[in-house]
């Protein structure tokens, strides 16, 4: 069955698109730990973040490492949080989290409802940022 991440990819599912390339896609998390938070998708839909070549590992690394520095410009947080956890979708991702604290990292405190205009606001902020 195809994941909800490649549904986003292929278009049938709207995504607030920061990044695109051969390998990956990166969008605002619809249920956001915090505002600008974003994840790093492989276009492979492939479970396991183990189970990916190691080319794909490194490529996806250095994409997250260039959205967090677009993150900490664009939301000035304390830190920049990355986490593979794996359990909601069985599609690997990567969690970029504008961090103030590790309450941050709490999933059971996500915005189930985040605000759409605050969403779009953050879209367009770290697009300007990373000039896509």
């Amino acid at each position: 069955m195809t994941s909800i991440f490649t549904r986003i990819i292929n278009g049938e599912i709207p995504g607030r698109f920061v990044w695109t390339d051969d390998v990956c896609v990166a969008f605002l998390d619809v249920r956001p730990l915090a505002r600008g938070h974003v994840l790093v998708v492989p276009r492979a839909e492939i479970d396991q973040w183990t189970e990916l070549p190691a080319d794909t590992v490194s490529h996806l690394m250095g994409v997250a490492h260039t959205i967090g520095k677009a993150q900490k410009m664009t939301f000035s947080p304390a830190r920049v949080g990355l986490m593979i956890a794996g359990f909601e979708v069985p599609h690997v991702h990567v969690h970029i989290v504008p961090l103030q604290s590790m309450a941050n990292l709490d999933f059971t405190q996500a915005d189930t409802s985040p605000d759409q205009a605050d969403l779009d606001a953050a879209h367009v902020a770290l697009r300007a940022a990373l000039g896509t």
